[in-house]
């Protein structure tokens, strides 16, 4: 490993190299470094005309506060086994978000296993990942259908309530014209429409049948949207409906949205849950994040707030919120609340619930009023990512 080492986008070449050296590091073909070719940038690391590490980045939109922040979301990342242990990864990681940035990227979301190494480099979790799973049985006995509609397929209306769905959490990818089609042909989904009769789809449900290796298929639900209680009463009552084919239900990590249908509406609540790494986020631009975020419009403040950068040192900050807008701007006044760079990451996407779980998490408080504060500002909707890249 004495030839230098060079950083560079991917042409067609390098393209079929960094593809072939994914499936010898993950051990099996990465089908999205095909699929994603014509919207993802590649950068690659290369060594003596060898690719030896690189990753995909994709710019698209996050729903935070309600407003579409762009964002660098990194996938599909890997170096070579024979390169590993030289710190390879962390410089492949600032190569990969730097065009990212130079294009508005203000944010960054990944999901990984590696999440202690994500760590190190500033992003942080901001709220648990879970797939569930439950008796078709179950689901049957406990939901009914009341008077919804169910219609196969996707339409333009369907796409436009998944949109205005999506803005209600923080995190959802506001999906670029090209995603669904990725997605429906990666993982053969159908998706089917709730609505009432005579009036608008107020639920979009899309899954992925399979055949069982013993008997009927196997069902995996990988979006799930429903714009009221009502309405996911009914797609899950849908889903019930297979209990003659197939036996459990299975929503994908991250699909099952964080409300409380499913605990409230079952008769005997057995659910399996299997935790999964966390999509992880980092700020990249402290006043830009800021300033694409959406604010509660009911909020008029100005909090001096202490914020760890990347070298390790501290800057002061004045955060103002005013009908609906919000700026960050340095200033000389010290700080009532201080937040790490991956605390701050977690409390821009509403992860603190409470001033409690934010003064549990280590986020240092010298005035518990401004605490509260910034928690009100951001938590107004709560943390999902059910997209996946």
């Amino acid at each position: 490993m004495n030839q230098q080492l060079t950083f560079a986008p991917a042409d067609d070449g390098r393209w079929e190299q960094y593809d072939q050296l994914a499936t010898r590091a993950y051990g099996h073909p990465i089908g999205d470094i095909t699929h994603l070719r014509e919207h993802a940038d590649l950068r690659v690391a290369v060594r003596g005309g060898r690719v030896v590490a690189g990753g995909l980045g994709l710019l698209v939109d996050q729903f935070f506060g309600g407003a579409p922040v762009p964002s660098a979301c990194l996938g599909d990342g890997c170096v070579a086994p024979e390169e590993r242990g030289d710190h390879l990864a962390t410089d492949m990681t600032a190569e990969r978000l730097r065009p990212l940035i130079e294009r508005g990227a203000v944010i960054s979301t990944i999901s990984t296993s590696s999440t202690g190494y994500a760590r190190r480099l500033g992003w942080e979790a901001p709220a648990d990942v879970l797939a569930w799973t439950v008796a078709t049985d179950d689901l049957k006995r406990s939901f009914t259908t009341e008077d919804f509609e169910v219609e196969h397929g996707l339409t333009d209306e369907a796409e436009a309530l998944q949109r205005d769905l999506a803005r209600q959490w923080n995190g959802p990818i506001c999906r670029p014209a090209w995603w669904t089609r990725w997605k429906q042909d990666k993982s053969n989904l159908t998706t089917y429409r709730f609505a009432r009769p005579g009036h608008p789809a107020t639920g979009l449900l899309g899954l992925t049948t399979k055949r069982h290796e013993r008997h009927g298929t196997s069902l995996v639900v990988h979006d799930f949207w429903a714009a009221g209680q009502p309405t996911a009463a009914a797609m899950l009552a849908f889903l019930g409906r297979h209990n003659t084919r197939a036996r459990p239900i299975t929503f994908r990590r991250g699909a099952l949205p964080p409300y409380l249908t499913l605990l409230h509406g079952l008769r005997h609540h057995r659910t399996t849950a299997d935790a999964w790494h966390p999509w992880m986020l980092r700020i990249l631009d402290i006043p830009g994040a800021i300033r694409f975020r959406g604010w509660p419009t009911d909020l008029t403040t100005a909090v001096p707030i202490e914020i760890e950068n990347e070298t390790g040192d501290w800057g002061r900050w004045m955060l103002q919120v005013r009908a609906g807008a919000a700026e960050v701007f340095p200033t000389y006044v010290q700080g009532q609340v201080t937040f790490t760079q991956r605390q701050l990451a977690v409390w821009y996407a509403g992860g603190y619930r409470s001033t409690t779980s934010a003064r549990m998490a280590g986020v240092h408080v010298a005035s518990e009023k401004a605490l509260a504060t910034l928690v009100r500002s951001t938590a107004q909707f709560e943390p999902w990512l059910p997209d996946h890249f």
